[in-house]
């Protein structure tokens, strides 16, 4: 996928964060040419038998970056928008984030180029189920996990793990996350990417000595993401004073009532008109003038043409690569922190982790046991990242998230002798 505000793909905008990061951090040329490039992509076709009996074939990819920490893990989604070079720049990302958290896994992301929108629901099984045999050698517990992504859930994560273990004659709940609880799901793995979110935006904002309590707060898009972090976030005492949705936006100056918010939309449009709220355009919300900014929709949100128009105190990324690297270099120049995803959204897969040890030791954990576990994860994750933005006056805080997490990935490279 291209941002075409810049012209550059995932992979491109993965490829120059690492190059900018390595100002900061001393990292062998070897290691460096390994980084750069995934050590495998695969493509598939996924070919679809219709309800009407006709047959269609899709395009189906698994990248898989680094996995001298652990396995690769990450998301599987289902979008038109899906191609090589996005699987590539996402699982990049992937590795990245599962170092700063200091998670045994590497990079992988991956998915199918269609619009699950146009599938009825038995089409969408039967692409997953599929997709699922198509890639089945490339993945598995201990080689390659997958988790859900934009346009997959945990229904999609169950049909997964069900034709892997087809596939293999062995009930395999590992080699997915993101799971339902019935089927070795973890409890708060939906929610954990916003609360992450939130968490980090917590900590930011004491940081710099800013009272979250009565902030006031924009998120663009409403998904499980954005609409986790803004329940949160409003439950700790911010003003969450609007939210998107891919239809339109809603704004009150006074704060929002979430759960109106929620009542409103549907699976169409998230976000929708109410009583109390009024409609602006997506492209404003970015621009309000707000306490915190979180874009959580998309990536590529965030560019040279309206960076100087944000006008936010903070800005705490949701979403993978919302920002690109014109829009980075437009808020330092106006000291504005922007608090990179590679951290902040974090939480999805540091609970897919905690499920993944659940699968493993056929134990369950309870709510409250998650919940809390991520909450110390995230802020070890934060100090240690506090710690490389102030050892280095010139990094960014997307810097000094990369400098941890490549100190961990050179370290692991140079210990196993690659």
């Amino acid at each position: 996928m291209t941002d075409h505000a810049s012209g550059a793909s995932a992979a491109e905008t993965a490829r120059t964060q690492l190059d900018r990061a390595l100002d900061h951090v001393d990292v062998r040329d070897g290691i460096i040419g390994e980084l750069r490039e995934p050590h495998e992509v695969h493509r598939v076709s996924v070919p679809l038998e219709r309800d009407d009996g006709g047959r269609d074939v899709f395009v189906g990819y698994r990248a898989q970056h680094n996995n001298v920490r652990g396995p690769y893990k990450g998301g599987l989604r289902f979008q038109s928008g899906v191609d090589a070079e996005e699987c590539i720049g996402l699982s990049m990302w992937m590795t990245w984030k599962c170092a700063v958290m200091d998670l045994p896994f590497g990079g992988g992301k991956g998915g199918v180029a269609v619009d699950p929108n146009e599938l009825s629901d038995d089409e969408y099984e039967r692409l997953t189920r599929r997709f699922t045999e198509e890639i089945s050698e490339f993945v598995g517990p201990r080689r390659d996990v997958v988790a859900p992504d934009m346009g997959t859930d945990a229904q999609t994560m169950s049909w997964v793990m069900d034709e892997y273990s087809k596939e293999t004659s062995e009930t395999t709940p590992g080699v997915a996350t993101g799971k339902p609880p019935v089927v070795g799901g973890s409890y708060g793995r939906a929610e954990a990417p916003g609360r992450s979110v939130a968490i980090v935006a917590r900590e930011a904002f004491d940081y710099y000595d800013r009272d979250l309590d009565g902030a006031t707060v924009a998120v663009q898009g409403f998904g499980s993401v954005g609409a986790n972090a803004a329940f949160l976030l409003d439950e700790w005492g911010a003003d969450v004073v609007a939210v998107s949705g891919a239809n339109g936006a809603v704004y009150d100056e006074g704060g929002l009532d979430l759960d109106a918010v929620r009542d409103a939309g549907d699976d169409d449009a998230l976000v929708a008109p109410y009583d109390g709220g009024d409609d602006i355009d997506n492209g404003d919300l970015l621009t309000l003038d707000v306490d915190l900014l979180v874009p959580a929709a998309v990536g590529n949100v965030l560019t040279a043409e309206n960076a100087d128009d944000v006008d936010a105190d903070v800005i705490v990324e949701g979403a993978n690569g919302p920002t690109t690297v014109d829009a980075d270099d437009v808020f330092a120049d106006r000291d504005v922190p922007v608090i990179p995803d590679i951290l902040a959204n974090a939480g999805g897969v540091t609970v897919s982790y905690f499920e993944w040890l659940q699968d493993i030791n056929r134990r369950s954990w309870s709510r409250e046991r998650v919940n809390d576990e991520l909450d110390d994860e995230m802020t070890d994750a934060w100090g240690d990242v506090v710690d490389a933005y102030e050892d280095d006056e010139d990094a960014s805080w997307r810097d000094a998230a990369y400098v941890v997490a490549l100190g961990r990935i050179t370290d692991a490279h140079e210990s196993r002798g690659f």
